[in-house]
């Protein structure tokens, strides 16, 4: 029942954070107005103008990015903690994020279109992660945790240096700041048509991960464990990986690199629900939605210039992230 409350209560939060951030901007608009807008659009009523420019071609299409990609991160970060059982792993382990970053600065460096850039940034992500899992393999420890980390480590810094390589070439005027904002994230660019093809590919990654939530959550107690339990650990371990891998590379490739939510937001969630993996995942897909959301609202709001998202995610993760450690250690660790 408690777990339940927790849960309605993040719901509602998630909601009206996605109220409020609709109306706030240079044109202001107040809560009422946006729930008129949106019962008017969905019953086929009359259309306000301005109101309803701003609402569904500028903003909306931004919250539900910003909903979408704090969700995958912050579900991926859980999937991936439970798994490795560690709670400091984060959804870039396997060189996810670094890897959908060298796909999409190369896209910027040859002068692709926008939807080009967000495809090579999915594929450069995916690529990662099977070149990860290929030189796991290769060393005959495809089962053992610590290689593949060790191995996604090695990989990711191979990417970050590639990375850096293309923008010494990049043409200083143009494409390197473009590289650079890119890298930093933001979800300025985004228009409904990414919306439209990125949502469908998060969905596909989450699925797999809420419907195993209780065999995810058996991984924890370790591997002998869940094989007595009955969990084909090297299977469920394969999709985890893949489906986390999926949701990650699809919003890096539409908002760029964001830090810190993938780490913080599933300690913050653990500290209202617990450890337990099934009652975790849920919580923080609502409380990364709800902070993503917040954090957008924030970047394009706060300053007369946009603030990128993963300056602003580092400056408030970072100590709150310490805080959390500091004054509830034994509850955030799994």
């Amino acid at each position: 029942m408690r777990t339940a409350t927790i849960l309605f209560a993040l719901a509602a939060l998630l909601i009206a954070t996605a109220l409020l951030a609709a109306g706030i901007g240079p044109y202001r608009i107040p809560p009422l107005a946006v729930i008129e807008a949106l019962w008017q659009r969905f019953t086929g009523g009359n259309a306000q103008g301005t109101i309803d420019t701003v609402l569904f071609n500028i903003r909306l299409p931004r919250i539900v990015a910003a909903g979408f990609v704090g969700a995958a991160l912050a579900a991926a970060g859980a999937a991936y903690q439970s798994l490795f059982r560690n709670p400091l792993v984060s959804p870039d382990i396997l060189g996810v994020s670094t890897g959908a970053g060298l796909g999409a600065v190369v896209g910027i460096l040859l002068g692709f279109p926008v939807a080009m850039i967000q495809f090579l940034g999915f594929a450069g992500g995916l690529a990662t992660v099977i070149l990860v899992v290929t030189l796991a393999r290769a060393l005959r420890s495809s089962g053992d945790v610590l290689v593949l980390v060790l191995a996604g480590i090695v990989v990711g810094a191979l990417a970050g240096a590639a990375i850096s390589l293309v923008k010494v070439l990049a043409d200083p005027y143009d494409q390197l700041p473009a590289i650079t904002f890119w890298l930093l994230g933001s979800l300025s660019g985004v228009k409904a048509h990414d919306v439209a093809a990125t949502v469908p590919v998060v969905l596909v990654g989450l699925v797999p991960l809420i419907l195993l939530r209780w065999r995810i959550g058996v991984l924890s107690l370790g591997d002998d464990e869940a094989r007595a339990l009955g969990v084909e650990v090297g299977r469920l371990r394969a999709i985890v990986i893949a489906a986390a891998t999926l949701v990650t590379a699809s919003v890096v490739a539409i908002s760029g690199v964001i830090g810190w939510v993938g780490l913080m937001v599933p300690h913050m969630a653990r500290l209202l629900v617990g450890p337990r993996f099934d009652r975790l995942l849920p919580a923080a897909i609502l409380l990364g939605a709800a902070f993503m959301i917040g954090v957008d609202t924030l970047a394009r709001s706060a300053a007369r210039i946009e603030i990128p998202l993963g300056v602003l995610t580092a400056v408030i993760g970072g100590p709150v992230f310490v805080w959390l450690l500091a004054h509830n250690r034994r509850r955030l660790l799994p």
